[in-house]
């Protein structure tokens, strides 16, 4: 069985694509998986259903910026592994108030890479060989293409908004710690994930809730810019494989090669609700409106993942057809989820109109 006696560290496990890894490590291996999050407004715990009382989990409450709290975690569990998800990710909020994007994303990073050297020395043997410090990022490092081409693992990096900027930052302060301590490292850029459990304030939730709704549902600027779009179950797929195979010291592009428009996944969630949630006020089609761009909007993202499909044999289980449709009818059969994240006081608001 994958991962039998390895202890892995998440860092940001109660995130989105965090929760997902965890999910995924406790439900299809055998590793004993430690959560590490500080439960900031986008962190829920509700999204890791059955895991308390899991023998094989435990939850640490902990920011990856407190180089003391983390080494007790360290010296306590004696980790195999560390997969690093804990981050700041929304642009917007990153254009009203990237301190905290600057804070997580980088000193975070190099905290967390500190520890993991001062760990990774520790060790002897086969402990020592078997350790890695995977990295998990974003394709949004690279900037924004043309209408044409894909992002490989040697595009060169140009971040245009903070959050970018502070992903960039935190990937090459990984490489750095390979190239100059021998950590054994390796990263993953991933383009845009979607699915169960995803905060509401990013695209595709935030349009799902607001059509339930009835409100309108804004699209920026003209709804042409493209992006890549990954079930959230894939990636977390993926980089357990990275993990257990992936070579120290690379990169690995991880993509859905689900290229669509914003204004492409609006319609689509529109015609999925008339399907699924019929409303007698009419299609969901007419809620639809266009507002002002945001600063630094990116035109398009596209992901070349053939080195990670080719080297270690991995695929996309779902086309963004089937994965859009799970994802809609999850969110209407589940909405305790998201009403209680509402409940405690997030208001589906635009951020990020203004640099």
């Amino acid at each position: 069985m994958r991962f039998k006696g390895s202890t892995i560290f998440v860092t940001g496990g109660a995130g989105f694509i965090g929760s997902a890894v965890v999910r995924h490590l406790l439900r299809d291996t055998q590793a004993r998986v430690v959560n590490i999050d500080k439960l900031t407004y986008a962190a829920n715990l509700e999204s890791l259903p059955g895991a308390t009382g899991n023998p094989h989990y435990a939850f640490e409450q902990q920011c990856i910026c407190d180089s003391a709290g983390l080494r007790k975690l360290f010296d306590k569990y004696q980790p195999d592994a560390v997969m690093n998800l804990a981050a700041e990710s929304h642009v917007d909020r990153s254009i009203d108030g990237p301190g905290e994007f600057i804070q997580t994303n980088i000193v975070g990073t190099f905290t967390m890479l500190q520890e993991a050297v001062r760990h990774w020395r520790s060790l002897a043997g086969e402990k020592r060989e078997r350790f890695r410090f995977l990295h998990i990022s974003t394709d949004e490092v690279f900037g924004s293409l043309g209408a044409e081409g894909l992002f490989t693992e040697t595009s060169p990096y140009a971040p245009n908004s903070p959050y970018s900027a502070s992903k960039a930052s935190s990937d090459h302060l990984v490489r750095a710690w390979r190239e100059t301590y021998e950590l054994p490292t390796l990263v993953t850029n991933c383009s845009n994930n979607y699915g169960p459990y995803h905060f509401p304030e990013k695209l595709i939730p935030h349009m799902i809730i607001r059509g339930l709704a009835r409100d309108p549902l804004p699209v920026y600027g003209d709804g042409q810019n493209v992006r890549d779009w990954l079930y959230v179950e894939d990636h977390a797929k993926a980089l357990t494989l990275v993990l257990e195979q992936g070579q120290i010291g690379e990169t690995y592009n991880i993509g859905g090669r689900n290229e669509r428009t914003n204004l492409h996944v609006v319609r689509t969630i529109c015609d999925l609700l008339d399907d699924l949630a019929p409303n007698e006020s009419g299609s969901h089609h007419q809620l639809i409106s266009f507002v002002s761009d945001r600063p630094g909007h990116d035109r398009r993202y596209a992901i070349d993942a053939s080195k990670l499909e080719r080297e270690l044999g991995w695929r996309a289980g779902e086309s963004f057809e089937s994965g859009i449709q799970k994802t809609v009818r999850w969110y209407i059969e589940n909405k305790p989820w998201w009403r209680s994240i509402l409940n405690r006081g997030y208001q589906a608001q635009r951020l990020g109109a203004t640099g």
